[in-house]
Formats: structure tokens, C-alpha cells, sequence
């Protein structure tokens, strides 16, 4: 019986010439993170671990600390936060911990960095860890209890999960990204349609995706109850690892009779942009559906680890330049990372942001998760390129979250309503 990407790369972590989908594995990790939010409860976690003993973190060097959830600090609490994990990194001594000023959203940052490679099993207290099964490495979100222990032992209790494919092919329509196939994926099997699954993203259409594309739909695989997201990669993957200058790279692939628990085709001929309406990812339509329920906003948000890479901020400024933000709306961009920010600066695509009427963020995660540069009020409605819609889960429990890609955020942001920029010469 052959194996997938994923059952191979987790065997050889496991030490486990025999172990397949369905097994139980103690396996060795390369890499674990946290950030603000998770971090001071997996120190605690950590700290009682090694209690009483000598023991010190596994590694300082493969421990990554982000503080980019509430950060600039927004009160009290979340300064406390910090400083829980800016004096355990100072303690132990960690080589990436990424202070503010230098820090990015975690999921744009680490791939930046080079933190991540093919290969790798990646675990980290934060449930969109599976963007890095982009770049061919199995990577998932773990709880707080799980990486403390992990920061101690440099080891992850899992159980390998069976894979799901999902086979795209056809071609593009114009202002089809790879958001709108995650969106229109999930739309087709429900949030719970790969619950503990790995979702193998594959086909024509995906071999010729940019890695910003790629991230993002492995980004979502958690919105489909996915344990990862992985493609197996390619010459894309090895030109991005390539600019890195990263040594030891290990490009799994597929087996030729790898067995799959299900597999998925998709004609993306079919498919245009899509529009996910409240309160879940898999309430799906079609962008020729809601243009004509002209849906007004009060809010759009272009940026999250889903969507804030510079090729994101690059499809904003062609639509925005020369043109204005709607009088109504109030426009958040926020670049993922400061490197991805000064290119944007560089540019000249800030400038365009700006003289359009639309509001810079530094780096944070902030109003994806209701906590701070973009609170919804009571009634309010906010398009967004983060990744989830629950109810409340940008602010007021009264308020409604639509997800779409930066071409359709952006177009919406113009107009006052959702729609296209297809739509925008004559709405």
C-alpha cells in the first residue's frame, strides 16, 4: 500500500517505518510556536513540566514566540500577556522571539523567515498553524497544554489522519483566487466536511498557483474541520525555498497508489469568486449572487494570515488607484509582516491606500479575532479577507461578517456594497 505526503512525512518523525493513517504516533517535532494568546498558558504548562528538575526548553533555537494577536498593546491585560512571554524568551534565551517592531502575523512571518520548510512537522498554539502545509511540510494547530509540553520534550503526541484530495482543474475566471476555491471548497463539503482529515490541495489549477494563493487556501483547511492542509511541492515551492538560502531540504511526495479516504474534482471553470455569508465559512455564493443582493457595509478589512501578503496589498492598490473609498466605509488594510509593509511603502502602494481613504494598520491580527483596530457595532456589517465569520467573532453579537478575497474586499470598499470589480465601470 502506498503512502501520502502526510503519512510519510509524520513515519519518518515518528521513527516508524510501519505507522499509516489511523495510528498513534510520539513524534518528534521541528518546530513549535505560540503567540500572545497561548503562550503565557503553555509557559505555565512548561514550567510545571519541568518542576523541580534541570531541565530547560528542548531547543531555544526552534521555539518561535509572536506577539501579534493584541499587540501593540491595547490595555493592561494584553501588555501583561506580553510580558509573560518577552520574560520567558529572555529567560530561556530564544532565538526567535520577534519583539514588536519586528514581529508580523505569525502565519505571513515565520514562512518569511525561512522558519518553515518542506518537510517539516510544525505544531503551533494557534489553529491556522496549517498555512505551512503550503510549502509541503505537515503543519497543525495544537493546544496551549500540548506545546508546553512540547517546548519541553521537542515531541507531539498525534494520530496520523487519513487524506482527503482535492483535485482542481480547468481554468481561472478573472478575479478567481486561491481564497475563493478554499471558500468555495468548504462551501461544497461544510465546516465539518474534514474534520481530523488531511486535505491534499492538487491539480493543474494549484500547480500553477502563486505560494501567496497556495498559503491561503492551506491557511483555511481548519474552516473545513481539516488537522492540515498540505500540496506537495514543486519548482513554485523549491524557487520560494530557493530565495530563502535554507540547506537540508526534504521534498516528500506522493506514493503513485497512495490510498485516499475521498477525493474531490473541481471544474474551476465553474467557479467564480465567492462571498461566504454569516455566520460560517461554508454559507457560500457566488459573487454574481451577492452583487445583486447589494449588501451595504459599514466595514472591509483587507489583510489577516489569510490574505495580507504583498500580492494581496499589490491586487488592492490596482483597483484602489485613482479611485476612492466609499464615503460609508471604513477601510482596514494591514500588511502581514514589516517587510511586507516597507515593499508596500516602496511601492507606492500606501501611498494609493491612503489617498483612497483607507486606513493603515502595522502588522497585527487585531480585528480577525474581535480584538482591537476594527470593532463591529451592533447592526454593523464588515466585509473581510480574514478567515472566519462566527457570530460575534469581529465584535457585537449583532454584527454580520462576510469573507471574500482582496479583489472583491477591495471592489465592495468602492462601491459601499459587495460586489466585483467586474461590476465597478457599470454597476
Amino acid at each position: 500500500m502506498g503512502l501520502t505526503i502526510t503519512e510519510k512525512i509524520l513515519r519518518d518523525h515518528a521513527q516508524n517505518d510501519k505507522v499509516v493513517a489511523g495510528d498513534f504516533i510520539f513524534a518528534d517535532i521541528d518546530k513549535c510556536l505560540a503567540n500572545d494568546i497561548t503562550a503565557p498558558i503553555a509557559i505555565d504548562v512548561f514550567e510545571e513540566v519541568v518542576k523541580g528538575t534541570d531541565k530547560t526548553v528542548f531547543d531555544n533555537e526552534k521555539i518561535i514566540l509572536t506577539p501579534d494577536h493584541f499587540t501593540p498593546n491595547k490595555d493592561v491585560e494584553s501588555a501583561q500577556q506580553c510580558q509573560i512571554m518577552r520574560d520567558f524568551a529572555h529567560k530561556y534565551h530564544i532565538t526567535n522571539y520577534f519583539e514588536m517592531g519586528r514581529v508580523g502575523i505569525e502565519h505571513c512571518l515565520i514562512p518569511e523567515q525561512g522558519l518553515v520548510v518542506p518537510g517539516d512537522l510544525f505544531i503551533g498554539a494557534d489553529s491556522h498553524t496549517c498555512t505551512y502545509g503550503a510549502l509541503g511540510a505537515f503543519s497543525t494547530g495544537v493546544g496551549s497544554t500540548d506545546l508546553g509540553v512540547a517546548m519541553a520534550l521537542g515531541k507531539c503526541w498525534l494520530k496520523i489522519p487519513e487524506t482527503i484530495k482535492f483535485i482542481y482543474s480547468g481554468d481561472l475566471n478573472k478575479w478567481v483566487s486561491g481564497k475563493d476555491l478554499i471558500l468555495y471548497t468548504i462551501g461544497q463539503i461544510g465546516v465539518d466536511g474534514a474534520t481530523y482529515k488531511a486535505m491534499e490541495f492538487a491539480g493543474e489549477v494549484i500547480e500553477n498557483l502563486s505560494m501567496a494563493n497556495r498559503f491561503t487556501i492551506c491557511n483555511m483547511a481548519i474552516e473545513a474541520g481539516g488537522k492540515n492542509g498540505i500540496i506537495v511541492p514543486d519548482n513554485i515551492t523549491k524557487k520560494y525555498v530557493d530565495q530563502l538560502e535554507l540547506n537540508q531540504l526534504k521534498f516528500y511526495k506522493n506514493d503513485n497508489d497512495a490510498e485516499y479516504e475521498e477525493v474531490y474534482e473541481f471544474d474551476c471553470a465553474k467557479i467564480e469568486p465567492q462571498v461566504a455569508y454569516p455566520h460560517l465559512p461554508e454559507n457560500t455564493k457566488p459573487i454574481s449572487e451577492a452583487h445583486n443582493d447589494r449588501i451595504k457595509l459599514n466595514q472591509v478589512v483587507i489583510g489577516s494570515c489569510t490574505n495580507g501578503r504583498l500580492e494581496d496589498l499589490e491586487i488592492a492598490a490596482s483597483l484602489l488607484k485613482n479611485r476612492k473609498i466609499h464615503p460609508d466605509i471604513r477601510c482596514i488594510i494591514i500588511p502581514g509582516t514589516q517587510q511586507i509593509y516597507l515593499e508596500a511603502v516602496k511601492q507606492g502602494l500606501v501611498e494609493i491606500f491612503l489617498t483612497s481613504g483607507a486606513i493603515v494598520s502595522t502588522p497585527t491580527c487585531g480585528p480577525c479575532l474581535g480584538g482591537h483596530m476594527g470593532i463591529l457595532a451592533a447592526g454593523e456589517k464588515a466585509l473581510s479577507t480574514t478567515n472566519r465569520n462566527f457570530l460575534g467573532r469581529m465584535g457585537h453579537i449583532e454584527s454580520e461578517i462576510y469573507l471574500s478575497s482582496p479583489a472583491i474586499a477591495t471592489a465592495s470598499a468602492i462601491t459601499g456594497y459587495i460586489t466585483s470589480p467586474k461590476y465597478l465601470d457599470n454597476p
